[in-house]
């Protein structure tokens, strides 16, 4: 049996290993390392998969964050209010430029922000909600635009860890994560289901004066070269990164249906087992799996994830802590019992392999592992 990892990238290199050798080859000998044709090219085959009318590639996943929250002109002292449970990105960005962040905690099933939780938090000081679509599936968009749309919000998606999702509306009709709200942002990271060899991040949206500005604000601010109508940073997707991730777009489907794929074999190992919750799949979301997290009861989590260890099974937490008991965000004034369900989750959450090119001896052995643990 392979080695078991958390992400296989070697696996997933072997597969397709002459494709990204070929694009990466054919970077070198153009020597067109910043925008080079691979970004424009890239950008214009995320916007079709994508469905959605503007693609801006940037650095990475917190400067798409960062490049949304500038674009749209919010001042020091807006509220935004994101959820507690998440990556420190959401809400590093929002502090860093002024903002104030509001957390409020998740569903407990979906680990999705709770939308009755965000309807609470709105004070006339609210300027922007950014829900994020957390291990693979959407938050429930509708309603949050709903709310969004009745108090005059910006939506700001963080979809980095849901690339290919698609959102199922009432009325029958589908939309990519990402492309809901005003923008939705993303993150190339290596082990997300998109991931390049490096940083690399993206916005989406289709409002084509937001698009504009936001080439310009992340290229110093420039309209044209060396003209400056915005104050800007230096956030590009560099070409090497673009190319390998033109050729990973093509496969992108495949790898989350591989992904799909795993967790119903993890979900049907785990069916009869009482002391773990498998993954709840919403009704108006499709589930791409970043993440396979269980929910382990009885205070058991640590103890479960020492023994994967001891047979060499990798687990990880996500998140061990929520945010508002971190230091840096003290000065946010929450109190450690304010958010009961967040609290709870970053004491059970346990994510286990998950990527598409896991092997069916390796599923069968963290299944059987996972399982004898409980049968002690």
């Amino acid at each position: 049996m392979r080695e078991i990892q958390m992400v296989d990238l070697r696996a997933q290199y072997e597969k397709i290993g002459l494709e990204i050798d070929h694009a990466i080859k054919e970077v070198l000998l153009s020597t067109a390392f910043i925008k080079g044709p691979d970004v424009k090219l890239f950008e214009e085959e995320l916007q079709e998969y994508m469905g959605v009318k503007h693609v801006v590639s940037c650095a990475n996943g917190t400067d798409a964050l960062y490049l949304a929250m500038m674009v749209l002109g919010l001042k020091p002292g807006d509220e935004v209010i994101t959820t507690n449970f998440t990556f420190i990105a959401t809400v590093e960005v929002v502090a860093l430029l002024g903002l104030k962040p509001v957390i409020v905690d998740p569903e407990p099933a979906t680990f999705n922000i709770s939308v009755e939780a965000v309807r609470k938090a709105i004070t006339p000081k609210t300027k922007a909600i950014v829900p994020v679509h957390l291990f693979g599936q959407c938050a429930y968009m509708e309603s949050i635009m709903e709310l969004a749309n009745k108090h005059d919000l910006f939506v700001i998606e963080d979809a980095a860890q849901a690339t290919g999702a698609d959102y199922l509306f009432k009325n029958g009709t589908t939309k990519k994560a990402g492309t809901i709200g005003h923008i939705g942002t993303t993150s190339f990271f290596p082990s997300k289901n998109l991931g390049c060899y490096g940083d690399g991040g993206a916005l989406y949206t289709n409002d084509e004066a937001l698009a504009r500005k936001l080439r310009s604000i992340a290229n110093h601010g420039m309209k044209v070269r060396y003209q400056y109508d915005n104050i800007g940073v230096n956030s590009r997707l560099d070409t090497i990164q673009a190319a390998l991730l033109r050729v990973k777009l093509k496969h992108l489907s495949k790898f989350n249906k591989a992904r799909i794929e795993v967790a119903n074999s993890y979900d049907g190992a785990f069916a009869g087992c009482r002391s773990i919750s498998v993954p709840e799949r919403a009704s108006y979301s499709s589930h791409i799996f970043h993440q396979y997290t269980l929910k382990v009861k009885n205070g058991k989590r640590d103890e479960l994830k020492k023994f994967l260890e001891s047979k060499k099974i990798p687990s990880m937490v996500y998140y061990p802590a929520p945010l508002h008991v971190q230091k840096a965000y003290g000065y946010l004034g929450y109190n450690e019992n304010d958010f009961p369900v967040t609290t709870s989750l970053c004491k059970e959450v346990l994510s286990l392999p998950m990527h598409p090119d896991m092997e069916k001896d390796q599923i069968d052995y963290i299944t059987t592992k996972v399982l004898e643990f409980f049968d002690k």
